[in-house]
């Protein structure tokens, strides 16, 4: 596998998206006569506090990387501070407003713009420790708010269908052409494998977050955002809520009551990773730390379409960022740290994909002898989605940070037969653009 090419390849999608998506950068911000390699400016003795969300695997890398960042900045000691995604937001939004935040914050686009306009992240072009040269202008664009650079893109992100072909074969059940299935031909597919297990593993988890549902209705020729507002059409979103229930009372998925009991579960108690789940929805690079939990063989595949045809719907999503915040009392050695974490190949090494494909595509051609079996898988799987990509959507507005949690609210209604899908769609709808109107 030749990952440079590839690592090219995907800048230049990469480049697209931010184009669609964000303003261009100034130019003063990607500067090549940045340095390098950033390096401490000071012998004071400062700690910073870095905060992120993620699993085990998630965990155990970073802290390596923080162990590794250290060994070379003697005098920068960093506290890692972690939490799963359920409870990250929140803390980040007590610790914010009692003027505590963390120094540097793992960022994701929900909730870029919504602290942008609160004003607590620090503009990264002011801060020339940190190095930029090595991303494309529009890639450096995906964390761009309002003209100002509150955020360092870490990666891109593929979505897709996560498979444990240990359970098929297991089952006796082969997979199918994955490159050409409809959502109805999925649906059969997975009740299959809850039928032959006995019940005991279900075939397929729902889908319920944002990305996803870009996705869809991308699919449906529709969009989510645009020009900071929610304009999906409500029999779009319904469509999208009805496949979940349908999924469910059909057996194809677990039943309503399952899905909200286990909803916020960590991964690696998830009933993918503990082998009751035999496909779920995620994004590409998860791959590892599903793989690591569950300890099975998994592929990924690309998730269902309503023709084989398969129009350009798909779209790399804006990976994580690294932040500073406003109320950092550090924020030179919080870009040190960013810059270490971002752009040096001993960080990449470590780090591998498990955030996702490098922004940085020098990283991702420096790592390419070192990829698990299973990273590799997630490279090869995001080169395999190119002649599906089309234009990247808006990003999610200042006052819609909610959407994963708002989502997965609605399914439940939904499930439990509370509301419609069609109801559900337009409560939804409507109190997204409230929400989005509230927080102008």
């Amino acid at each position: 596998m030749k990952i440079t090419r590839l690592g090219v390849g995907l800048m230049a999608t990469a480049m697209a998206l931010g184009l669609a998506a964000c303003t261009t950068p100034d130019p003063t911000t990607n500067d090549s006569s940045q340095p390098a390699s950033a390096a401490s400016t000071t012998a004071e003795q400062v700690t910073l506090r870095l905060y992120w969300w993620g699993g085990d695997a998630r965990h155990e890398r970073t802290q390596q990387a923080i162990d590794a960042f250290m060994v070379k900045h003697p005098n920068i000691t960093v506290q890692p501070e972690f939490s799963d995604w359920a409870g990250y937001w929140d803390k980040l939004a007590t610790s914010t407003a009692g003027n505590n935040s963390p120094d540097v914050i793992q960022m994701d686009q929900l909730y870029l713009a919504s602290y942008g306009a609160r004003g607590t992240l620090t503009d990264l072009s002011t801060l020339p420790e940190l190095n930029t040269s090595n991303l494309e202008p529009a890639v450096l664009g995906m964390g761009q708010w309002d003209g100002a650079q509150l955020a360092m893109p870490i990666s891109t992100a593929s979505f897709g269908l996560m498979v444990n072909l240990d359970i098929l074969g297991n089952l006796g059940i082969t997979l199918p052409d994955t490159t050409k299935w409809t959502w109805d031909e999925f649906a059969t597919f997975a009740k299959s494998i809850t039928d032959a297990s006995g019940g005991s593993v279900a075939g397929t988890g729902i889908m319920n977050n944002e990305y996803s549902l870009q996705l869809f209705a991308r699919q449906k020729g529709d969009q989510l955002f645009s020009d900071g507002d929610i304009v999906i059409k409500p029999e779009t979103l319904a469509a999208y809520l009805q496949l979940g229930l349908d999924q469910s009372t059909s057996g194809a998925a677990p039943s309503a009551s399952h899905i909200a009991e286990t909803a916020s579960l960590a991964l690696d108690q998830g009933d993918f990773s503990t082998g009751k789940l035999a496909m779920s929805f995620t994004q590409a690079t998860q791959i590892s730390a599903y793989a690591k939990a569950s300890g099975a063989n998994i592929q990924l595949v690309q998730i269902p379409s309503f023709d084989s045809n398969k129009a350009k719907y798909e779209y790399f999503k804006p990976g994580m960022y690294w932040s500073v915040s406003s109320q950092s009392k550090h924020p030179h050695e919080a870009a040190i740290l960013i810059d270490f974490l971002v752009n040096d190949p001993e960080a990449a090494t470590i780090l591998g994909t498990e955030r996702g494909l490098p922004a940085n595509a020098k990283m991702l051609d420096s790592i390419s002898s070192t990829l698990t079996a299973d990273e590799k898988k997630a490279v090869e799987y995001t080169a395999s989605l190119t002649p599906l990509l089309g234009e990247a959507p808006s990003i999610v507005p200042n006052g819609a940070s909610a959407m994963d949690s708002i989502i997965a609210r609605y399914e439940q209604e939904v499930l439990f037969g509370n509301q419609s899908a069609a109801d559900a769609a337009k409560a939804m709808i409507a109190e997204v653009a409230q929400s989005i109107k509230d927080a102008q």
